[in-house]
């Protein structure tokens, strides 16, 4: 299993998500992320979508199939030319000490967000495996919740996905 990076574009109507998500499941694919929202032109969506994928075959069959959906634009997998990803995390953790607090706050450049008495927030930014790095590093201390964006990206350079 390999992870794929997908940008769709599609027009902005209710139901797309669905037919998409719907596909996707349909053909025994998993979804690891997939994040929407709109483009620089407000009557387009885009969808970061990734997803683990068996072969070649699988994925170009399903990049044909999602191609055909009456309301897709287009559709770039991303992981064929260079690009940037990210994703936002929030991650709550127990603190028993100021100590640890402090110690906990300067955490992969990590941002306090929210001080209780005895928790605190942590926002994180970064590509998935700084995220994941974090989570591992405040294992040892009671983390609370945790709630993640899922990975959106972008190609790298002048060349939009909507012209490649």
């Amino acid at each position: 299993m390999r992870k794929q990076h997908l940008a769709i574009l599609s027009d902005n109507k209710p139901g797309v998500l669905t037919h998409i998500a719907g596909l996707i499941s349909r053909k025994a694919i998993n979804i690891e992320s997939l994040t929407v929202g709109y483009t620089e032109e407000p009557d387009v969506s885009r969808f970061n979508i990734v997803i683990s994928i068996e072969d070649d075959k699988e994925l170009k069959q399903t990049i044909s199939q999602l191609a055909k959906l009456i309301d897709v634009i287009k559709i770039i997998n991303l992981d064929e030319a260079p690009f940037i990803s990210y994703e936002l995390a929030m991650i709550k953790v127990r603190y028993d000490t100021p100590q640890v607090r402090d110690e906990l706050a300067n955490l992969f450049h990590a941002k306090v967000v929210d001080v209780n008495l005895n928790s605190l927030i942590l926002r994180v930014t970064g590509r998935e495996d700084h995220v994941n790095a974090l989570i591992k590093v405040l294992s040892p201390y009671e983390i609370l919740e945790i709630a993640r964006t899922g990975t959106i990206s972008l190609s790298r350079g002048l060349v939009p996905v909507k012209a490649m």
